[in-house]
């Protein structure tokens, strides 16, 4: 087994982003924190776009971006209804 090669771990291709913006907390418990990021590399380099994000981050943090097109929706303040 220490031979074989098949099986190997494959990554797909990631964009770096670096936080320029907590925007707050969303999802129904408050488990994702939304944040404004800049695109560093790729085919939008320098667009800022809004993802939401799962697990400690801060200002400064580097997200590695699966993909860059899609974008979360604006938090709203006013709630439902």
């Amino acid at each position: 087994m220490a031979g074989d090669t098949k099986g190997g771990v494959q990554f797909s291709p990631a964009v770096p982003a670096s936080i320029e913006e907590i925007v707050g907390r969303t999802g129904t418990r408050g488990e994702a924190i939304q944040v404004r990021c800049r695109i560093l590399d790729g085919r939008d380099k320098n667009k800022i776009i809004r993802r939401n994000v799962r697990g400690p981050v801060q200002l400064g943090d580097t997200l590695m971006l699966r993909e860059t097109e899609i974008e979360a929706r604006p938090l709203n303040r006013s709630g439902r209804g």
